[in-house]
C-alpha cells in the first residue's frame, strides 16, 4: 500500500463529516491562508470538487467547520449555582487536548487573515457570546460575558501552551476551587 488516502464509498453524510473532520484538523494546525482545499480533500479521501459541492467556497467551509466544533453549551445545562465549578472542572480536570479546544485553535489560526477574521468574529458572536449572554442575563451582561470568556479562553490557552498545568493534585485542586469561585462570582454578580 502506498499510504495515499483510499477513495470513500458513496455516502453523503459520511463524506460531509469526513470533509469537516479534515477541515477541523487542518484549520486547527495551520493558518487559514495556508490551508488548501486540495489538502483537506486529500485527507478526507475525496476529490476537491466534493468540497465545493457540499460547502461551496473555502469561506463557507470555514464557517461550517467552526459550527461543527464543540463549544461547551452543555456547561449551561445544570444549576446556575454550580456553573463556576462545572467550568473549572472542565478546564482543570477534564478538558483534553484536541477536540475540546479545536474551535479555539481554529479561531486563533484564522484571525490573522482579513478574510477569515470576519467569519471567526461572526461565529464567535453567534455561537458563543450571544448564547452566553442570553443564559447569563442581569446587569452588565455583555461586559461580564467578555470577562468570563477572556478568563475561560485564557486558562484554556495557558493549559495548552504548558502541556497541562503541571501541578500536583493538591495544587490542581486549589486551582480548580479558586477558578470556580472567580467564575461563579461573575455569574452571581447581579
Amino acid at each position: 500500500m502506498d499510504g495515499s488516502p483510499q477513495p470513500r464509498t458513496r455516502n453523503a453524510a459520511a463524506t460531509r463529516e469526513a470533509i469537516l473532520a479534515s477541515a477541523r484538523d487542518r484549520f486547527a494546525r495551520y493558518s487559514y491562508d495556508d490551508v488548501g482545499l486540495r489538502d483537506i480533500a486529500g485527507d478526507a479521501g475525496v476529490d476537491a470538487a466534493m468540497i465545493h459541492r457540499y460547502f461551496g467556497s473555502k469561506d463557507d467551509l470555514l464557517s461550517a467547520t467552526l459550527d461543527s466544533c464543540e463549544v461547551g453549551h452543555d456547561l449551561f445545562d445544570g444549576p446556575r449555582e454550580t456553573f463556576g465549578q462545572r467550568v473549572a472542572d472542565e478546564i482543570v480536570r477534564r478538558c483534553k487536548s484536541g477536540e475540546q479546544l479545536q474551535g479555539m485553535q481554529i479561531m486563533l489560526h484564522s484571525i490573522g487573515s482579513a478574510k477569515a477574521a470576519q467569519i471567526v468574529q461572526a461565529s464567535a458572536q453567534t455561537d458563543f457570546f450571544a448564547p452566553f449572554e442570553a443564559w447569563l442575563g442581569g446587569p452588565d451582561t455583555a461586559v461580564r460575558v467578555r470577562i468570563l470568556a477572556g478568563l475561560i479562553m485564557g486558562m484554556g490557552i495557558s493549559r495548552e501552551l504548558g502541556g497541562g498545568f503541571g501541578l500536583p493534585d493538591s495544587e490542581a485542586d486549589r486551582l480548580c476551587d479558586r477558578l470556580a469561585d472567580l467564575i461563579q462570582s461573575m455569574v452571581d454578580d447581579t
